[in-house]
């Protein structure tokens, strides 16, 4: 394709938050390389806030559950998209809803390019039987590729990760202003399958407490969420729970400004490595040979259940589906193990 027709591009990618996220590096490689592009990326309104370091990239939102549901919803963003004059279409996403987006498209006369998500490549991987154990192409590259087959390749070893944010008044009141590393933790996931037991995560959060060393800052959503962490909170003097206490856009400032983020295979560990702070990540059923590994992250800091008590790890690529008992995989990562690691990284 001559990229000299495309002045703008549309981006699809509406959700998960982690998945999202993905797509911030391979953004920023692509507005870096070519300053002249304009970018749209069709998403939830919510995620706005990921985007704002990114130059000539705009956020249009995608109300999949209101006026733009169902197939004439869809019909009526693609209307509201035409007038923006866009030039070419990535579908990083490539699910129902974006393959009608893109069919409405085509018949428009706009080119499209989707992402190759590997599927046959990820049952292999995942298979019970005749599972082929290796490294797969990582997600970023896969997004990499949709721009590169629309005329734009890109170097995905030149990105810069995104500025650290100003520490706001709000945040240092919730925080404190003493001068211990701040060490986020988002212990939960979507799916029970790459959750951490909360008894054995308690039980790193009272070794670090101990320490004295560390404000232990909890991430997560949601009521019940947060009136487990609530409970963290309670119980141990260096403990915060941040759930509920600032808007998005000022999570994201404080998740800039930690030392180091122990989180799940999940979003929050995307969301910290844009800002290029370690990621200490634990891997239940999943595994980082799937693709969704946090951009730019060392993979020594990634804590892995014991594969030889349970070699069909990973049993899925998004921690949904395993075979009866490989529900305690990762109780074979000790607490022991993951404070020694949060000491390695921090000092």
């Amino acid at each position: 394709m001559d990229k000299n027709k495309v002045t703008h591009l549309l981006v699809i990618r509406l959700s998960a938050m982690g998945d999202v996220a993905m797509t911030i590096p391979v953004l920023s490689a692509l507005s870096n390389r070519y300053p002249e592009l304009k970018v749209t990326v069709l998403t939830r309104s919510f995620f706005r806030p990921m985007f704002a370091q990114l130059v000539n990239v705009a956020v249009y939102e995608a109300d999949v559950k209101g006026k733009h549901k169902g197939v004439f919803g869809l019909w009526n963003l693609y209307k509201e998209l035409t007038v923006l004059q866009i030039d070419a279409v990535a579908d990083l996403h490539n699910v129902l809803r974006s393959k009608v987006l893109k069919r409405y498209f085509r018949l428009g006369g706009i080119p499209v390019m989707q992402i190759d998500k590997g599927r046959a490549e990820k049952r292999e991987l995942t298979a019970s039987r005749n599972k082929v154990f290796k490294p797969l192409k990582t997600t970023h590259q896969r997004y990499a590729n949709v721009f590169a087959q629309l005329g734009f390749p890109l170097n995905l070893t030149e990105v810069e990760p995104l500025q650290k944010k100003k520490r706001s008044e709000k945040m240092m009141r919730i925080i404190g202003h003493d001068a211990k590393k701040w060490l986020g933790i988002a212990p939960f996931a979507a799916f029970q399958g790459k959750m951490y037991p909360l008894e054995l995560m308690s039980k790193v959060i009272a070794e670090l407490d101990t320490s004295d060393t560390y404000k232990i800052l909890l991430f997560g959503g949601g009521e019940k969420e947060g009136q487990k962490l609530k409970t963290l909170e309670n119980n141990f003097r260096n403990c915060i729970s941040i759930v509920g206490k600032l808007k998005f856009s000022e999570e994201l400032a404080l998740i800039s400004n930690l030392d180091a983020m122990l989180s799940m295979d999940s979003g929050n560990g995307h969301l910290a490595a844009l800002y290029g702070i370690p990621v200490i990540t634990l891997w239940g059923v999943t595994h980082p040979y799937a693709g969704f590994y946090p951009f730019g992250q060392d993979f020594d800091n990634a804590l892995f259940s014991d594969r030889e008590k349970y070699p069909l790890i990973p049993t899925s690529v998004y921690g949904n589906k395993w075979p009866q008992g490989y529900e305690k995989a990762m109780e074979t990562i000790s607490p022991e193990t993951v404070v020694q690691k949060v000491y390695e990284v921090l000092g």
